[in-house]
């Protein structure tokens, strides 16, 4: 261990410099990325299918799944999977609170009702503990989030799923290619969807896509939102008589420049978040018992893994640095030359939207629009959730293994975290409010 030196938020050398942005760049394009693209540009097959067939067709074996369809965006794959697994109207989804809008309001579009639940303070997963108490006659699926990257407790979801003859829907898109004791994070419920952007960890430029091995969640998906594809090979009897126009009005069809990068990125993908595994988990190994940090990834050996660790977040422990707040943290660290922010999504069951938003015109909010019971949670019902921004933090993406970069980066950490008392007289607290709907900060 090096000797600390005075903090660089109070005039001290920063532990980082000069960052490499080589070290962030993402997705990884090549020529071989380029020419895919371009040729679906000078073939004039942006609108087709035929390519994103083949990508679905490889994506699908990749995952070991009999089934896969390429959406327009991850929010698209998420409404086809909730279509898919027949969720309608009157019917009630179980969601967690602290994830991304796309993971639940799909429901509202089908007029259905979000259940918000909790979220365990270690996974940041839905507490597998928190499900059961709030199933009635009216619940048709339990949405799972792999949060962060982190695979969800599958296991006691799917027991609880079992009991009550409700449908999974696997949320991926935080964590493609990533493991949960040893499967696919994706292909363990009935369906699992996924983003595709730009900024995801398996990134195609813009688009979506879900994998299933049920033929009816697959074709009823298909007949939702792909009427070039909703024709005679549909197999489903009630489906038949409908084909040719797509019963959702939705025109979900995949890009086939993002399909065509697509089948680039999958060939390289297992390795290239291999890479990232291996950096991100030597970050965390050099700060294993620094006080107030914990990581956010599975246990070693337990044969799960964080996939692409996109939007990687750690735990704080402000009991450990004498109550310094999470946001102090954050602007210590920042000026070492790390730029990280504290807090995570804020909690979806307290936005507006939740509570008195009427979207669709039905005269009273659309939560309840077609609910047999006030769904509404207020402050205070989920108390994990509003509180967990307070402990958590981003990270730096690493996107190669460079263990002498990284350790500056460990260092800046560290600094801060044995230095905390220097911290605590100019720290204010945190806001009210620390996080945001989305990760997409918006600029001053």
């Amino acid at each position: 261990m090096s000797e600390l030196k005075q903090l660089a938020i109070l005039g001290g050398p920063k532990a980082v410099p000069q960052p490499t942005q080589s070290m962030f760049k993402w997705p990884i394009i090549t020529e071989e990325d380029e020419a895919a693209a371009v040729q679906v540009l000078r073939d004039g097959a942006m609108s087709g299918t035929d390519i994103t067939k083949k990508f679905e067709r490889e994506f699908a074996d990749w995952l070991g799944t009999k089934y896969a369809l390429g959406f327009n965006n991850g929010t698209s794959s998420l409404l086809g999977a909730f279509y898919g697994c027949g969720i309608g109207v009157g019917d009630e989804v179980i969601c967690p609170s602290v994830t991304y809008w796309a993971s639940a309001l799909p429901a509202y579009s089908l007029g259905a009702s979000v259940v918000f639940a909790e979220i365990d303070p270690v996974t940041l997963c839905l507490d597998p503990n928190d499900i059961e108490h709030r199933i009635t006659e009216r619940t048709k699926a339990i949405v799972v989030v792999h949060y962060l990257g982190y695979p969800a407790d599958m296991d006691a979801i799917m027991a609880v799923a079992k009991k009550h003859n409700l449908k999974v829907i696997e949320d991926v898109s935080h964590a493609q290619g990533g493991y949960y004791k040893g499967r696919r994070v994706g292909t363990i419920g009935d369906v699992g969807a996924m983003s595709l952007m730009a900024g995801k960890s398996f990134a195609i430029g813009e688009g979506g896509i879900f994998v299933t091995n049920d033929l009816e969640i697959y074709e009823r998906a298909i007949a939702f939102g792909h009427y070039e594809r909703n024709n005679a090979e549909i197999q489903t009897p009630y489906l038949q008589p409908n084909i040719g126009l797509p019963l959702g009005g939705y025109k979900f069809r995949m890009h086939q420049v993002s399909s065509a990068v697509g089948r680039v990125q999958l060939k390289y993908y297992d390795e290239r978040i291999g890479e990232i595994d291996k950096a991100m988990n030597y970050f965390w190994d050099q700060l294993e018992g620094v006080p107030g940090l914990r990581a956010h990834r599975p246990e070693k050996g337990s044969n799960s893994t964080m996939g692409g660790w996109y939007a990687t977040h750690g735990h704080y422990v402000p009991e450990e640095l004498g109550g310094l707040s999470v946001t102090r943290f954050c602007q210590a660290v920042s000026a070492e030359g790390v730029p990280i922010g504290p807090g995570c999504n804020l909690p979806l069951h307290l936005h507006p939207l939740q509570h008195t938003a009427d979207v669709y015109g039905h005269g009273k909010p659309t939560i309840i629009a077609n609910a047999n019971r006030d769904l509404r949670q207020p402050k205070g019902s989920l108390p994990v959730s509003e509180t967990i921004a307070t402990r958590v933090y981003s990270l730096p993406w690493f996107k190669h293994f460079r263990p002498e970069e990284i350790d500056g980066y460990v260092e800046a950490f560290r600094k801060v975290a044995l230095q905390y008392e220097a911290l605590l007289a100019s720290d204010e607290g945190n806001p009210a409010t620390i996080g945001g709907w989305n990760f997409f900060r918006q600029r001053a």
